[in-house]
């Protein structure tokens, strides 16, 4: 019987983009997703994305049975402060390079909010202003693939992309994923958690990609300390599940071959 996995995408990336990974992942698991977190006027952006939370909750609460968490980024963090605050709606969590802030991480993202600094430390600096409109595909698929973000990204993942990460507007394309949302959620990093980590009684696994500057080695001891944490690495950069997803589909087989049997 096949398995639910519930997956929440990286900022700015439409969960469809992932469509290679998700068909990796049949017919074992069944991904069940939202197609844009944070476009919801029920669940406005907040800070310490509370109502992102929120949202995320909502949607859990609607499945049958506890799901298996991933999340990409942004979606990893989601995902470790639903389970935090109702982990009985998950059987365990990967978190697919998004980092377990720590202590100093929080407060260094609280001060840099009072300072007026975190787009600094944060994507929300080099998104402001960012192109966000195209005269056709060809155009669009130009634009991106000349990205650092986009370069090593699997070619159907880019297609995949293109598809679904673009709309047609009055005038050629222009990206789906508002660009204001997108830059008030790196503006609205969490500096809290709901509740310790340590109290969480669920497997978690961090994975990160070998080449990311996002994940770094003391978020892989602070994964280690929890009660089933783990830490894996995958080679790739930050965007790695949408550069190999096979390899990363496979990696969430084998994690949840061996919690289902614990």
């Amino acid at each position: 019987m096949s398995q639910p996995i519930f997956f929440a995408h990286a900022n700015g990336f439409p969960s469809a983009t992932y469509g290679k990974l998700f068909a990796a992942l049949a017919p074992d698991y069944t991904v069940i997703h939202l197609d844009r977190h944070g476009h919801d006027p029920r669940f406005p952006v907040d800070d310490n994305w509370l109502q992102l939370v929120q949202e995320l909750l909502h949607h859990l609460a609607r499945q049958a049975a506890p799901v298996w968490g991933v999340g990409h980024s942004l979606g990893g963090l989601l995902h470790l402060h639903a389970a935090l605050l109702a982990p009985q709606f998950y059987r365990g969590i990967v978190m697919l390079d998004s980092p377990l802030l720590t202590r100093v991480d929080r407060w260094m993202i609280h001060l840099a909010k009072r300072l007026g600094l975190i787009d600094r430390i944060t994507p929300a600096g080099r998104t402001l202003g960012r192109r966000d409109s195209f005269a056709d595909r060809d155009s669009a698929r130009t634009y991106f693939s000349g990205k650092t973000l986009f370069r090593q990204f699997d070619p159907e993942c880019l297609d995949a992309y293109l598809d679904h990460g673009l709309q047609h507007a009055e005038q050629g394309l222009r990206l789906r994923f508002d660009p204001a949302t997108e830059i008030s959620i790196y503006r609205t990093l969490p500096h809290r958690l709901p509740k310790p980590a340590q109290h969480l009684r669920l497997p978690v696994a961090m994975v990160r990609g070998a080449q990311s500057a996002v994940v770094r080695p003391h978020h892989g001891r602070a994964v280690r300390g929890l009660p089933l944490g783990e830490y894996h690495c995958l080679p790739g950069g930050h965007m790695f599940p949408l550069e190999r997803p096979i390899d990363t589909a496979s990696l969430l087989k084998t994690l949840f071959a061996r919690w289902g049997q614990a």
